[in-house]
């Protein structure tokens, strides 16, 4: 039986899915019924993106497991929208096969965790890691990309702009001692 144009296509569509996700840092997640995406560093494993979440680190909102979520992944080199597609959200058990799998991934994506040596452990006792699989036909490809923006309002913070620098202070700091 020789192979049909749909599925070279697909064949297409997976290998840029996870070439893509395998090279970018951060994708975007949105779950069923959110509003806005949040941006999550992730790792590819076993033909889907695995996430750690809750307690210490990133926050997982309205990911649980059953659902669906909305994944937009970046391109490495432009920063632009590359691909996107329907994840099922699946929530792996802590110590479980699947999950040691998924913990030795992020451990080599997790930056400046304050305990590179124990991290696993806090992950199982705080932590929620979830496996995002991919279902059905991209949703976005570089031949098939959506019109619209996507910009969105920022979420609520705390930080404000820099104040502007006191007219004194370059004197202060340049000052030549004699």
């Amino acid at each position: 039986m020789e192979p049909t144009t749909t599925d070279a296509a697909h064949f297409l569509d997976r290998a840029l899915l996870e070439e893509a996700a395998k090279k970018s840092g951060l994708l975007w997640v949105r779950a069923d019924g959110e509003q806005q995406s949040r941006a999550l560093w992730h790792a590819w494993q076993d033909g889907a993106v695995v996430v750690v979440g809750d307690g210490a680190e990133q926050p997982l909102h309205g990911l649980t497991a059953g659902s669906t979520a909305a994944v937009t992944v970046r391109s490495k080199d432009k920063w632009g929208r590359l691909t996107g597609w329907t994840a099922r959200v699946t929530e792996l058990a802590p110590q479980s096969e699947a999950w040691l799998g998924a913990v030795e991934e992020l451990k080599g994506k997790r930056l400046n965790a304050p305990d590179t040596d124990t991290i696993g452990d806090r992950w199982a006792r705080e932590c929620r890691v979830l496996r995002l699989e991919p279902t059905g036909p991209l949703t976005e490809h570089p031949a098939a990309m959506p019109d619209g923006s996507h910009a969105a309002v920022p979420m609520p913070s705390t930080a404000t702009t820099r104040e502007p620098v006191p007219a004194g202070l370059p004197k202060l700091l340049l000052r030549r001692r004699k």
